[in-house]
C-alpha cells in the first residue's frame, strides 16, 4: 500500500505541475479561481516559506541530499510498517519529496501553483506533493496518538493502570 501512495503522490504531482507549466501557464500569470484562490506560477529554489533560496546552487544540492536521504529512511520505516495506513502516510510523504526532488534537479527549484489567501492573510503557494507530505505527516501524527490510546486500552484490558 505503501508503494502504491508513493507512486501515485509522484505521478499526480509531477502530472499537475507539467500541466501548469506547459499548458494552463502559456504565458505565465495569476489565473483566479474562486474569491480566495488563485493558480499561480513560481519556481521555489528553498524549501517551505522560501526559506535557504538564497543557498545558491550549494543549497539546491544540499536540499537534493538531505530529501533522499530522509526518503531514504522512510522506505525502510514504511517497509517494517504494521498498518497499512503507516506505510500509506509514509508512501504519501516519500511519493511527495522525491517529486520535489525531482523538479529540483530538473528546474533548479519547486513548481508551485497553489494560491491560497483570505481576509489579508495569504499563504506561500505549494504543490501536490507539498498537500501529500502534510496529508501523510498528518496521519503518522494520528497514528501516533491512536498507538497511545491502544496501549492505554491494552493495560486497562489486562488490568494495569495506564
Amino acid at each position: 500500500m505503501g508503494l502504491l501512495a508513493l507512486a501515485s503522490a509522484f505521478a499526480l504531482d509531477q502530472g499537475t505541475k507539467w500541466w501548469i507549466a506547459e499548458v494552463v501557464m502559456q504565458p505565465p500569470r495569476t489565473i483566479p479561481i474562486v474569491p480566495f484562490f488563485n493558480l499561480t506560477f513560481h519556481r521555489n529554489t528553498g524549501v517551505s516559506f522560501g526559506l535557504f533560496a538564497g543557498f545558491g546552487e550549494a543549497g539546491r544540492w544540499a536540499l537534493v541530499a538531505v530529501a533522499l536521504a530522509v526518503v531514504a529512511m522512510l522506505c525502510v520505516w514504511m517497509a517494517r510498517a504494521e498498518r497499512a495506513w503507516v506505510g500509506v502516510a509514509l508512501g504519501l510523504v516519500a511519493g511527495g519529496a522525491i517529486s520535489n526532488v525531482v523538479d529540483r534537479l530538473r528546474h533548479g527549484g519547486v513548481t508551485d501553483f497553489l494560491d491560497f489567501y483570505y481576509a489579508g492573510w495569504h499563504w506561500p503557494s505549494f504543490n501536490l506533493a507539498d498537500a501529500a507530505i502534510c496529508v501523510g505527516v498528518a496521519l503518522l501524527l494520528l497514528d501516533g496518538f491512536l498507538g497511545e490510546r491502544r496501549k492505554e486500552t491494552a493495560g486497562i484490558a489486562d488490568g494495569r493502570q495506564p
